[in-house]
């Protein structure tokens, strides 16, 4: 565990590290396992990539206070082209940035589930972008490790939501990994991942 609690003025160096860590694993897929499957129900990598960079996009409007109606359907159709690496890092940019603008974290965003606090959609998106990156890395047999810093404070992200994440559905339902698991394997339990 983390030795203090989580800072949310850290959230968005924590989000930025999680982007730059998915960056290294979506920089390393080649074209052969695009559609390979992932540990992600029915999304290949493809997929696994356009939920990410789909996600990223939101960010920057909805940290600016635009509702879900006033984005529309802006970011739908082809947002990956022929480059996904490229997608990525572009969508990741802008989110990074929006996140990292003065009161952020303050702001109240529209989200689905919302409005919420910036800092709790902040934290929302690191959890997603730093373990999909994992499920890309998995489905890609690229060695899955995460880096230890950011597996502990996504710990103390998730804890207190474990019961909310597991029954929204879109996680799985977490399983106790046992008293001799390390972190990693710790937080993917929570978040229903088989490792």
């Amino acid at each position: 565990m983390a030795a203090h609690p989580l800072d949310p003025a850290e959230l968005p160096s924590l989000h930025a590290g999680a982007v730059a860590n998915t960056q290294r694993i979506v920089d390393a897929l080649g074209s052969e396992v695009l559609g390979a499957p992932t540990p992600c129900g029915d999304w290949d990598v493809t997929d696994l990539v356009h939920h990410l960079v789909y996600g990223n996009l939101w960010v920057s409007p909805l940290v600016a206070g635009e509702t879900i109606d006033e984005v529309g359907d802006r970011f739908e159709g082809d947002i990956l082209g022929d480059d996904i690496s490229g997608a990525f890092r572009d969508s990741a940019a802008l989110a990074v940035a929006a996140f990292a603008a003065p009161a952020a974290m303050e702001a109240l965003c529209p989200v689905s589930y919302g409005p919420v606090p910036g800092s709790v959609y902040c934290g929302h998106r690191f959890v997603d972008v730093l373990v999909h990156g994992w499920d890309l890395a998995a489905a890609a047999d690229l060695g899955p490790a995460l880096p230890a810093d950011l597996v502990e404070a996504c710990i103390e992200v998730v804890l207190p939501q474990a019961e909310m994440l597991a029954g929204s559905g879109l996680f799985g339902s977490g399983a106790d990994p046992g008293p001799a698991a390390d972190q990693q394997r710790r937080l993917l339990t929570l978040l229903g991942r088989a490792v």
